[in-house]
């Protein structure tokens, strides 16, 4: 099945909790899938590129993410948060992407948050050396928003995701820990030190445009459910041809 062909909808907002979506999906409902992926989607490519940085491989990490967790839709349990457990996922994916590609510095999101203080000076000088990504001071805020995720892109590896869950997703210090099992000192710290590293290159910025930072909503949320509702048909099909 092509993604131009028939593909059901889900642009009505289902009020369903993510619970009784997962088990309706769990059951074979593509339709409650969507619900799934439209409810989640901000916040699965969001995490995906903070670790990819490019948009089209978060997308395609992305799709491969949602197919992981259809598959896997069976063994989650309610009493589990869905969009921890998505986040996990999707984390998962996109640093078997760094490695697979051979990325340098690949750096674990649970290795120690304790750095020595010279690294922290050589990353903030990182941060203000790159003179593409300078801030402009009478730049239009189009153009800051821009320059947040560009900034957001140079954080360290391990600040990066940790910074993007908890700032521009809003995930809570417990949330963020659990999704990526690390503990809640250690996002409190990298929080922290990502914040300070923006602030110094943004200062007044920031804050007024970090809202905006990496949507992903139109068009592209509309793409990633026709993708991922048609290889779900298609692995159907193949596991039940018509007589």
């Amino acid at each position: 099945m092509h993604s131009s062909e028939r593909i059901p909808a889900a642009k009505t907002p289902d009020l369903s909790t993510d619970a009784e979506l997962a088990e309706r999906a769990a059951q074979g409902d593509t339709l409650a899938f969507q619900h799934i992926m439209r409810r989640h989607n901000r916040l699965l490519f969001r995490t995906g590129r903070s670790i990819l940085r490019n948009d089209d491989e978060t997308q395609d990490a992305l799709q491969e993410a949602y197919l992981r967790a259809w598959r896997a839709l069976g063994s989650f349990r309610s009493e589990a948060r869905l969009s921890t457990w998505l986040v996990r996922i999707v984390v998962n994916e996109a640093l078997g992407r760094l490695r697979r590609r051979g990325s340098a510095q690949i750096i674990p999101l649970d290795a120690g948050a304790d750095a020595p203080e010279s690294a922290d000076v050589l990353e903030e000088t990182a941060l203000q050396a790159d003179p593409d990504e300078q801030p402009e001071r009478q730049a239009m805020r189009s153009e800051v928003r821009h320059l947040i995720e560009a900034r957001i892109d140079a954080l360290p590896e391990t600040f990066r995701t940790v910074f993007v869950l908890r700032a521009v997703e809003d995930l809570s210090i417990e949330e963020v820990a659990t999704a990526l099992g690390i503990p809640e000192a250690t996002v409190r710290t990298r929080f922290f030190r990502a914040r300070g590293l923006l602030r110094e290159a943004l200062s007044r910025e920031l804050d007024l445009a970090i809202g905006d930072a990496f949507s992903f909503a139109g068009a592209r949320c509309d793409d990633i459910v026709a993708r991922v509702t048609a290889a779900i048909a298609a692995i159907a099909a193949e596991r039940d041809p018509p007589p």
